[in-house]
């Protein structure tokens, strides 16, 4: 039997298997906290940080803290918010740089919605990867190929094959592309600031007035979003 954990979150007590992420918990019970790189079934890399919460101050913890909630483990007491002022404008300041990086990607202009991104500040520069490492990650631990890899530092870093060579490891199971966000069919709407579709905002309206709470809206569903994928797992939908 699990050992069961009570965390606080956004104010509400969510109760959980301990050694689950507080992404996860949290999208379990019904509070959406955006997210891009997470996959259910794959090891949390945190390497977008659009799913930061704020770890709350109690005593002897240290001061507050903002973290990567697919990298936080749930234990007991935690209290965490996940859509506070600090928390809103640091993911809003994160999803802006993704989309000034990758401004033709519908899974970014979803999140931009999502978050309430309505301009882009930073200059365009339109990349076809913003190494979120979803497929590094599932050709690694799904299909144990390691056929892909990052490759480079900074600026240089970038996801690529051996030697820029297809490895005979490599089972063209092509998974690696579905589970890529770049790889969603644009959208076709009517842009109405740099980088940012028109057709989103009428998703954006149903959640709205209930910004901390999961609504199955279709923000994230393209890409599989952590929650449209934990639902997947359970249903069989895909």
């Amino acid at each position: 039997m699990p050992k069961w954990v009570s965390m606080i979150v956004d104010g509400a007590t969510v109760r959980t298997p301990s050694g689950t992420s507080v992404l996860e918990a949290a999208l379990e019970a019904g509070i959406c906290i955006p997210n891009l790189c997470h996959m259910p079934g794959v090891h949390a890399l945190g390497a977008c940080r659009v799913c930061l919460v704020e770890v709350v101050a109690v005593a002897g913890s240290g001061p507050p803290r903002l973290t990567a909630s697919c990298t936080l483990e749930a234990h007991e007491g935690l209290m965490v918010t996940a859509h506070s002022p600090v928390v809103v404008r640091a993911r809003q300041n994160i999803v802006e740089l993704l989309l000034a990086e990758a401004p033709n990607s519908r899974a970014i202009q979803d999140l931009a919605a999502r978050v309430g991104v309505r301009v882009v500040r930073y200059p365009m520069r339109n990349k076809n990867c913003v190494l979120c490492g979803r497929c590094v990650r599932v050709c690694d631990e799904v299909w144990q190929s390691k056929s892909l890899g990052f490759v480079g530092r900074g600026h240089d870093r970038h996801v690529a094959l051996p030697f820029n060579t297809r490895p005979s490891s490599c089972k063209r199971c092509h998974t690696c592309i579905d589970v890529c966000p770049m790889t969603v069919t644009p959208c076709p709407g009517p842009q109405k600031a740099p980088g940012i579709c028109g057709l989103c905002e009428s998703q954006r309206s149903m959640a709205q007035n209930t910004p901390d709470t999961c609504v199955w809206c279709e923000l994230g569903r393209g890409f599989q979003c952590a929650r449209w994928q934990m639902r997947g797992l359970k249903t069989g939908i895909r």
